[in-house]
């Protein structure tokens, strides 16, 4: 459990004030999850508007997988309502939403919403910390965006370790990502880890804390993305599905039917 450090979320959460107005986000319900309904040039603009206004919140890139734990799991479901918003990189989350009269809802992926950041880096003078993933990841990842990105500001990287934490290590760790000053820490812990990781640490880490998943291992270079139609016809979960279907075969039987049971037909 890479990054696992056994934190009590809500001794965080309680005492974490947010000085931007989470109001003004439009948000569609789905399945008890609060999924923004924005596209991607909205949420670039509003990064960029507010980012040092929102170092120490969190936000989560969600998708059919982690609504339907939230679904069967209240208190992960507080997580992913708890930072200041979730954002539906899966394609069917923005097409029910769409259904469901947001109009202007379209998918906004991690690894998307990454490289678009990443391309104004060098402009805004955003500064970037990568927590998770393994050393020899984290090692061509900085590589690859150095030489993609011109100008881009790499703050630091950290692979924590695949255990349980411990108390002493988080806060050095933590300690770690603050002395850096980002703009941007990058979470690649996967779900549901990644998100319980930033709930924990809502209010302690520095910075704007984005939870992408196999983020790291796409712009690496470690894992290919499905062509643009597969992406754009919703399609990139079955090309995963064959890049890995041992792993991930028993997941989407049972996420996918229970997404479409309860969101698409009894309308959760």
């Amino acid at each position: 459990m890479q990054g696992d450090s056994q934190v009590n979320t809500s001794a965080y959460n309680k005492n974490y004030r947010r000085t931007v107005n989470k109001a003004e986000i439009p948000v569609c319900g789905i399945m008890g999850v609060e999924i923004a309904a924005i596209d991607m040039d909205w949420l670039l603009r509003y990064l960029n508007d507010h980012i040092d206004e929102l170092s120490g919140d969190y936000i989560c890139v969600s998708n059919v997988h982690t609504t339907v734990t939230a679904f069967e799991d209240e208190e992960y479901c507080r997580v992913q309502n708890g930072g200041i918003m979730a954002i539906p990189d899966g394609g069917p989350l923005s097409s029910v939403g769409r259904r469901r009269g947001f109009s202007k809802m379209k998918r906004t992926t991690g690894p998307s919403l990454m490289g678009e950041v990443f391309k104004a880096s060098a402009s805004k003078g955003y500064r970037h910390y990568f927590y998770g993933s393994t050393d020899e990841t984290l090692k061509k990842l900085r590589l690859v965006l150095t030489e993609t990105y011109p100008g881009i500001q790499i703050a630091g990287m950290y692979s924590p370790p695949f255990r349980p934490m411990t108390d002493g290590e988080d806060e050095a760790a933590v300690e770690r990502i603050n002395s850096t000053n980002p703009d941007f820490v990058w979470v690649g812990l996967g779900a549901p880890k990644q998100e319980r990781w930033m709930a924990a640490h809502q209010g302690r880490v520095h910075g704007l804390m984005v939870g992408v998943g196999a983020g790291f291992d796409y712009h690496a270079g470690n894992i290919d993305r499905a062509p643009q139609w597969m992406q754009k016809s919703n399609l990139e979960w079955v090309y995963r599905l064959m890049q890995d279907p041992r792993r991930l075969f028993g997941r989407y039987w049972h996420t996918n039917t229970r997404f479409i049971w309860n969101a698409v037909i009894r309308g959760k």
